[in-house]
């Protein structure tokens, strides 16, 4: 299985973009937790991620990393595996260090120090941590909605959502969505353009778990000129990093969130999971503030 799982369908990639490759005996959710948090500190389309789970012979790899060979090549490449078996795992580092793309083990040298310690074989059982686990089922749901609801998709089943991020173009709302929803949220996002009627359906979402994502002018022209660049689009596109236009759109947007009385967030300067700690304290806190008033009605 090869795939831009985490990518949104929207997302530009650079032509010298990073390359990641996932490789997992199990589903690979593992490694792909430990890329996101480290992705999430670089701009969307720097590096694109294709992973490969339910590996059981070398074989696969070879046939996986030939198919996107014409795709990688020329750009940087890193390969992050958790592989159970000790001689699968061997014979991944070695394909990799064939092709001169280095790799790092993510499992191998945690199970044999907690082997050491224990004083036991480990059981050598992929996936084994998986088996029955209700976070793990409701992570996987929330990835496939969030993937089914990005950008503005399928605005009818707003009202199933978790939470919904509405913002203008590069608030980070691809980027916090795929983050949250790997925590197990079900996100969707409605990007706000200036002079466009957003979806009906936000009108019916609990304003509790709507978040309107706000920036700077400042930084918002500097990631989108940065993007134009990458784009090969700076000379077509000049209104879309205009500071004018970016004001325009952010009040605009400002007033949409007043009349939603959603919660404002800041994503300036902040990664991507600061902003989203600070969307899942202000859930939780509003539980605790329901179940508290829930047992003052019952008393």
């Amino acid at each position: 299985m090869s795939h831009n799982l985490f990518d949104a369908d929207s997302t530009v990639y650079a032509p010298d973009c990073a390359i990641v490759h996932i490789v997992s005996d199990s589903l690979g959710e593992t490694a792909t937790g430990v890329v996101l948090a480290a992705e999430s500190q670089f701009e969307p389309g720097d590096v694109q991620t294709f992973r490969l789970a339910k590996l059981q012979r070398v074989e696969q790899l070879v046939r996986h990393l030939d198919k996107i060979a014409p795709e990688c090549e020329g750009r940087p490449q890193t390969a992050f595996h958790t592989i159970v078996d000790p001689q699968l795992r061997r014979q991944v580092r070695e394909e990799f260090e064939r092709r001169g793309i280095p790799s790092i083990d993510l499992l191998g040298p945690a199970m044999s120090i907690l082997s050491i310690l224990v004083g036991k074989e480990p059981k050598m059982i992929a996936g084994i941590n998986h088996n029955a686990d209700e976070r793990y089922f409701k992570r996987i749901e929330a990835m496939e909605f969030f993937v089914e609801h990005d950008d503005g998709r399928n605005p009818q089943d707003l009202a199933q959502a978790d939470i919904v991020l509405i913002g203008v173009s590069r608030t980070s709302k691809t980027p916090l969505s795929m983050y949250l929803a790997f925590q197990g949220y079900k996100v969707a996002n409605v990007p706000l353009a200036l002079g466009t009627e957003p979806p009906i359906q936000l009108e019916d979402v609990d304003p509790a778990r709507v978040f309107g994502l706000m920036s700077t002018t400042d930084t918002l022209v500097s990631i989108r000129e940065r993007r134009l660049v990458k784009d090969g689009a700076a000379g077509f596109a000049d209104k879309y990093a205009d500071p004018a236009e970016v004001v325009a759109e952010q009040q605009e947007a400002r007033a949409l969130m007043r009349h939603l009385g959603c919660l404002v967030v800041n994503t300036a300067g902040k990664a991507v999971e600061e902003t989203a700690n600070e969307i899942i304290a202000h859930i939780k806190e509003l539980e605790l503030l329901r179940a508290q008033f829930q047992n003052q009605d019952a008393q």
